[in-house]
């Protein structure tokens, strides 16, 4: 591989690629590098590495809004919004050290990867929080999306494009996030002991009453075991955690009102703010959950009545969030790492699978993302053409020929 390029600014970042594009080089484009083995193998003769873009660039609380340079720590926002009160509200999970990794991971990783945590289900996606960009397209050209404001959009949305396509259209050097104030209390309310199809019943009920909850996670007893939370490590039971913030009263109330409604279904526990954020950035981050290196791991997105049937179909160790709608899956890496059972599971269901992890050989072999029918395969490579026609941005991390 040729040495990278390591751009500091905007107009360093636009020569090095309008250099490759000139030249038909291939880029694969890295941050902290947190993450370059989620998606298939790039083979580039070049990196780009982007770390350099970096800092926060504006920062305005009282507006709800933050700009950085895309290469920025994600760690470092987070320390800055929490000087103020305030988050990132769609909870980006750290996924580092699922693949070994102690790099910090990036605003632009995140951004890039369209990745939320378990505060999804009530605040959205991060694309949604993703305000506006600046960026490089495949042929060097500068352009801007968005903007520093919330508004609607006429015409496309270009964040909602470059937001999960993991650098296959543009790289990102500048992003405008949203940010929302944090809660001031945080309760987490406990169900020990209810089977799988018992406690994703329990997670639908809680979530449609008037309990305003901002997580709902099932763990088996195996999976439990493995918390640093004790009230969760000594339940020697599966756990079904329900997640309420807001202010003191506030969360005082429904939680008292929320624990009265379902006290009939199992043994009762509660967290407070410390124990719930630790558990919650467990459920987060995966790795402590589920942290056999040696497995291949899934990220499966389904209809929240069906997750439970597909982990039980499955026999593999797993975890439950979004209320029964995300299952994060611990298979054998040998052969198709699962690849076929659980797409088969999935297809039959209603949704999609991904493998967040696996050896290169497993993530060479088997889609790693789910396969798109024909129509929406086709629509992906026009949009490909439109953004990087030579194809030099992280060629092939999501398909062979995207």
């Amino acid at each position: 591989m040729i040495g990278p390029y390591r751009p500091q600014s905007l107009a360093e970042l636009r020569d090095a690629i309008a250099g490759s594009a000139e030249e038909g080089t291939a880029l694969e484009i890295v941050g902290a590098g947190s993450k370059r083995d989620f998606g298939r193998p790039i083979q580039a003769a070049r990196q780009l590495d982007v770390a350099g873009i970096a800092g926060i660039r504006s920062y305005e609380p009282a507006e709800l809004i933050l700009t950085a340079g895309a290469g920025t720590p994600l760690a470092e926002i987070e320390a800055l919004l929490a000087m103020n009160d305030q988050m990132l509200a769609f909870e980006p999970p750290h996924l580092g050290r699922l693949f070994g990794s102690s790099a910090p991971g990036t605003v632009g990783g995140v951004i890039a990867c369209n990745l939320s945590g378990p505060r999804r289900i009530m605040k959205g996606a991060a694309r949604d929080h993703f305000l506006g960009a600046v960026a490089v397209n495949g042929r060097g050209e500068i352009f801007k999306a968005g903007g520093k404001v919330v508004k609607n959009v006429t015409g496309y949305d270009l964040c909602k494009v470059m937001a999960g396509s993991f650098g296959t259209l543009a790289v990102l050097e500048e992003v405008t996030l949203k940010v929302l104030p944090k809660p001031a209390k945080t309760r987490t309310v406990l169900l020990i002991g209810l089977a799988p199809g018992e406690a994703t019943a329990a997670m639908s009920g809680a979530l449609n009453g008037p309990y305003e909850l901002s997580g709902a996670a099932y763990l088996p007893s195996q999976v439990a075991a493995r918390s640093a939370v004790e009230y969760v490590r000594r339940a020697g039971a599966s756990i079904t955690a329900l997640r309420i913030e807001g202010t003191a009263t506030s969360v005082g109330a429904r939680t008292k009102a929320l624990c009265a409604r379902i006290s009939h279904l199992a043994a009762i526990e509660e967290l407070h703010t410390i124990n719930s954020l630790q558990l919650w950035q467990e459920i987060r981050d995966v790795a402590a959950l589920l942290p056999d290196r040696g497995r291949a791991v899934w990220r499966v997105s389904v209809p929240p009545n069906g997750g439970a049937t597909v982990a039980a179909m499955t026999g593999e160790e797993y975890f439950l969030d979004w209320g029964g709608g995300l299952v994060w899956l611990a298979a054998s890496a040998a052969g198709d790492g699962g690849a076929a059972a659980i797409r088969s599971l999935v297809d039959g269901i209603g949704g999609h699978a991904t493998l967040i992890r696996g050896a290169p050989g497993l993530r060479a072999a088997v889609p790693v993302f789910h396969p798109e029918q024909p129509a929406l395969a086709k629509l992906t490579a026009r949009i490909k053409e439109g953004f990087d026609p030579l194809r030099i941005l992280n060629p092939g991390r999501m398909y062979a020929d995207v």
